[in-house]
């Protein structure tokens, strides 16, 4: 199938490919709660989603070594893989965008702020690996999200282009840094408010990948 001149699809991974945010708190509750920090679900949208690890140890572990840092956030992130294990399911719809987008020809990418081991265990855990051209990870950039660098890169390994491109998200960091890439961009109502979404720079919003007005739209823009 020949690609599809300019046109891309790129997919947050977290909250977005997978409703997995519920097993990220309970595992940042888990390490940071010792450490005085306990997140309920408001605290946890406004201060975690979305983020790099690197920011997250830097605004909550400021007293701690980088190394330190990095050994405490392996620790939550080996806690969120044991707790996601076998729980691993698409979100609505999921599949059926992705088989319209191979048959018409058009690149993936997930692009996320996850480390990589999350990010190709879910990726796996979905039966999904061989569906994306690449996998970008914020914290192998200089910079990761909300900054434009991984949907900016996103873009140049799927050879999109930015005005004939969409994204998905369901953070405010995520919809900040692919707007700010100059991509539309679909919030996904799995954690935030459509109200939410839209402020932080989505386009529209979603429940799931079969809602009809996210079908119709992608299916405009992408001319299948």
């Amino acid at each position: 199938m020949m690609q599809a001149k300019g046109r891309a699809l790129l997919f947050d991974i977290d909250g977005t490919l997978a409703d997995t945010d519920a097993l990220h708190r309970q595992a940042f509750n888990e390490i940071f709660g010792p450490r005085g920090h306990v997140f309920d679900h408001a605290r946890f949208a406004r201060e975690l989603q979305g983020f790099s690890n690197a920011s997250i140890g830097e605004r909550f572990l400021p007293d701690e070594s980088e190394d330190a840092r990095a050994a405490i956030l392996g620790e939550k992130e080996q806690v969120f893989r044991n707790l996601v294990a076998g729980q691993i399911r698409p979100v609505p719809g999921l599949m059926a965008l992705l088989d319209e987008a191979d048959q018409a020809g058009i690149p993936m990418a997930a692009v996320t702020n996850a480390p990589r081991l999350n990010a190709e265990m879910l990726l796996s855990g979905l039966g999904i690996t061989h569906r994306f051209k690449a996998i970008v990870i914020g914290d192998e950039l200089i910079h990761g999200k909300p900054h434009p660098m991984p949907y900016l890169e996103g873009l140049r390994l799927t050879g999109g282009a930015a005005h004939a491109a969409i994204a998905f998200e369901d953070s405010r960091s995520g919809i900040q840094s692919a707007a700010a890439a100059g991509i539309r961009t679909i919030g996904m109502r799995t954690s935030l408010s459509h109200d939410d979404l839209v402020a932080a720079g989505a386009i529209a919003s979603a429940r799931a990948f079969d809602d009809p007005e996210l079908v119709t739209l992608v299916a405009q823009a992408m001319s299948w």
